[in-house]
């Protein structure tokens, strides 16, 4: 019989030599029984015991051995496969006698995460639309004389500037630059770009219309074909030309949509036109932020666009519309046009319909603009900067006769309502210079303005809406700069609903 080597079997062959003769003597001895089956559990017991501690401490140095044996395997592994799939798992490694190991690992591949765009106020970004824009081949092309618009279109563009001109000069030449494409090429691929008008959820605010969006994008991401530069003005303002007509034609506003490009200082003029659709007015033209290559300053400017409708305006008043601070009084108390009533030639009234004056007063009274109804600056205390100070127009505020109403425009197909242009705003304007003039002689607003300032939700709304426009958003500081403005503007509603009530004006539906 041969003793084994292990630990474990050893001690079962020691028990079994030693204790089987003395189990048997034992229990062929003459003791008691009980005596006996005592002794015989006590061992049979303990064996049972040790037998059972063997058994664990087996299957334990099993799970140890076979936790290090694929450690080893991967140690002595090469540190890089030949081949890599295309999900990037890597293949299991081949030995050396061309047999395939069975791989004891499980290998996990993990897709990217598609990445998802910030919640901004409940709405959710879709695929983000791509404009084709093209890069300019004429870098610092030098300006040269061209063609310039009619006499007509040069009038409508000094009046919307602000500045005067002879209607009949070539008040506007064309000019080239960087980020202006030529006239003769096409150029290829175009580049992508996303449009700075942004949309993240499935509509626009209910307040933009279809065509408001359109005009949007239109004035925001279309190329510059060519600028038209005023010849007289010393504002620094651009006409210039989005969209060619044809490959041969001259750039030409009419065939070819154009925008106004007006200053930096005017930014203001963003955010009346957003105040303007909130209200529910919708007098002002579509105006967004832009950076142009054709100035090359860096600054974003108002982009307005331009409207071949309006009725041609003056020179003295930049108007369609001829009027006096007096002669406009007294028109207001006649009631002209109200309720489809035609006025008597003694009246004095004009085309424009009553209740276009009460939208302008409301909207220029929370914007506080002055160049309109207050030309002279007569119900405020100027400041050294404004136009009236710089044009001596202060001292005439006592004859009322003498102070001309400007920037009253209409459209030519439909003279019974007003086009707000020039809509440079002041925020700075402290609660105790607010101009009141403006709203002189008024006696009613409209109902869809005012409700719009009681509900409380027009900081929310123009949050929204000013949202939009990427470059404005930007230009005033983000939310935080927004948030300043909106806080002008909602003091100064607050005000307005004091007047309204204060002096029993009326508050009436204008929806004729």
């Amino acid at each position: 019989m041969t003793c084994p080597d292990k630990p474990g079997p050893l001690i079962n062959w020691l028990f079994c030599s030693l204790c089987g003769p003395r189990v048997r003597k034992l229990w062929s001895s003459r003791r008691p029984r009980t005596r006996r089956n005592l002794l015989l559990g006590t061992a049979c017991a303990i064996y049972l015991g040790f037998l059972v501690s063997q058994v664990g401490r087996a299957s334990i140095q099993q799970a140890q051995a076979a936790e290090r044996r694929p450690l080893r395997s991967r140690d002595t592994a090469p540190a890089s496969f030949p081949e890599t799939p295309l999900d990037g798992t890597p293949a299991p490694p081949e030995s050396q006698d061309n047999t395939t190991l069975q791989p004891n690992v499980v290998y996990i591949t993990l897709r990217s995460k598609r990445s998802k765009p910030a919640n901004i106020r409940g709405t959710v970004k879709p695929k983000r639309r791509k404009k084709y824009a093209v890069a300019s081949v004429l870098q610092g092309q030098e300006k040269g004389p061209g063609p310039s618009l009619g006499p007509q279109e040069a009038s409508r563009a000094i009046y919307a500037e602000g500045h005067t001109a002879q209607v009949g000069e070539r008040s506007w030449r064309l000019v080239r630059g960087p980020g202006v494409r030529s006239a003769g090429r096409n150029l290829h691929p175009p580049q992508t770009r996303e449009s700075h008008i942004r949309i993240y959820s499935e509509s626009a605010p209910a307040w933009l219309s279809k065509d408001d969006i359109r005009r949007m994008r239109l004035l925001a991401d279309s190329e510059v074909v060519a600028g038209l530069q005023p010849s007289s003005s010393k504002s620094g303002a651009r006409l210039l030309v989005l969209e060619r007509s044809g490959p041969d034609a001259v750039p030409h506003c009419g065939p070819s949509p154009c925008a106004l490009l007006k200053q930096p200082l005017d930014m203001s003029e963003v955010f009346a036109f957003h105040l303007d659709r909130i209200l529910g007015l919708n007098r002002t033209l579509p105006c967004v932020s832009r950076k142009s290559d054709f100035i090359q300053d860096g600054h974003p400017r108002p982009a307005i666009l331009w409207d071949l409708s309006l009725a041609p305006a003056s020179n003295d008043t930049h108007s369609s519309v001829k009027l006096t601070w007096g002669t406009y009084q007294r028109l207001l108390k006649q009631n002209c046009w109200l309720n489809g009533r035609v006025p008597k030639p003694e009246w004095g009234c004009t085309e424009v319909h009553h209740h276009e004056w009460s939208k302008m007063a409301l909207f220029d009274f929370l914007l506080q603009i002055y160049n309109r109804l207050d030309t002279n600056c007569c119900g405020f205390r100027p400041r050294k900067e404004d136009t009236c100070m710089q044009n001596g127009l202060r001292p005439n505020c006592g004859d009322p006769n003498s102070v001309t109403l400007a920037h009253i425009i209409q459209r030519t197909h439909d003279p019974r309502h007003l086009v707000f242009i020039d809509n440079k705003g002041f925020f700075d304007r402290s609660e105790d210079n607010l101009n009141f003039k403006l709203l002189e002689g008024i006696k009613e607003f409209p109902e869809s303005a005012v409700s719009v300032l009681k509900s409380q939700h027009l900081r929310q709304k123009l949050l929204q809406s000013l949202f939009l426009d990427k470059l404005y958003w930007e230009s005033q500081g983000g939310r935080q700069g927004i948030e300043k403005l909106i806080d002008v503007i909602e003091q100064r509603a607050q005000i307005l609903l004091t007047y309204i009530n204060a002096h029993g004006v009326k508050v009436v539906p204008m929806n004729e």
